[in-house]
């Protein structure tokens, strides 16, 4: 039985006009995950993410080690509860 998880991550650092969302969504079409991303007005950006407890992990893996790993700073990551069924794909929100 697999379990699933959901998580809200904020990444703090040069985030923004850097290509990261982009990037993020990229990084997730090779992972069975759905979810989001978002740069926030405080110069963050907000990543929700849904999936399989090992897909979830290895995606923010990939996300943290990627090509923009130089401009993060700071990752805060808090699980959420399950989304809705009605969510599929990986979208850039603005």
């Amino acid at each position: 039985m697999t379990q699933t998880t959901s998580h809200r991550v904020f990444y703090s650092g040069r985030v923004q006009g850097v290509g990261f969302r982009y990037s993020v969504k990229q990084v997730a079409a090779g992972y069975e995950v759905v979810g989001w991303v978002r740069n926030l007005p405080d110069g963050r950006v907000e990543l929700q993410v849904s999936g399989e407890m090992a897909e979830v992990d290895a995606f923010l893996h990939a996300v943290a080690k990627g090509q923009l790993a130089t401009h993060i700073k700071q990752v805060d990551r808090e699980p959420l509860p399950p989304p809705p069924e009605s969510w599929t794909g990986f979208e850039i929100r603005r």
